[in-house]
């Protein structure tokens, strides 16, 4: 069962518009992510940002769900038996806001931000081997 997060509304109360999904992958593994082709991914903490236009409970349920076809870059390491996802959180802030305030290393250039308009090294992020999760994304205004 995975927990839940809302993150604080900004101002303006804008709908959600983005989210994230913080997973751990409890073993190092080498996979295949679709044309990005074959990467390391060391056991730790990690949180995913994207967002959908419309439907963004159903593609939150769709990367979530335990059979899928890999579509989405995340859906690759999502879907590997390693992967437990802790929770998720949505936000009003734009998707590369969002992302860029959120701290952690790289692993993959472009997982994730292959369309981004602001040029996000990725928006996937290695939070560490801790096991603690964030309880909120601290956001500045």
């Amino acid at each position: 069962m995975t927990k839940s997060l809302r993150l604080r509304k900004s101002a303006t109360d804008r709908p959600f518009q983005s989210y994230q999904i913080f997973f751990l992958l409890k073993e190092s593994t080498s996979l295949r992510i679709g044309s990005l082709g074959l990467h390391a991914f060391p056991a730790g903490l990690y949180v995913y940002t994207g967002s959908a236009k419309r439907h963004l409970e159903a593609r939150i349920r769709r990367h979530l769900a335990p059979s899928k076809r890999n579509w989405w870059h995340i859906d690759y390491l999502l879907s590997h038996a390693h992967a437990r996802v802790i929770r998720t959180a949505r936000s009003s802030l734009e998707e590369c806001v969002l992302n860029q305030r959120t701290p952690g290393q790289t692993i993959v250039r472009r997982l994730g931000a292959s369309d981004c308009s602001r040029r996000c090294e990725s928006h996937l992020k290695f939070i560490g081997k801790d096991r603690r999760t964030p309880t909120t994304v601290q956001t500045r205004r």
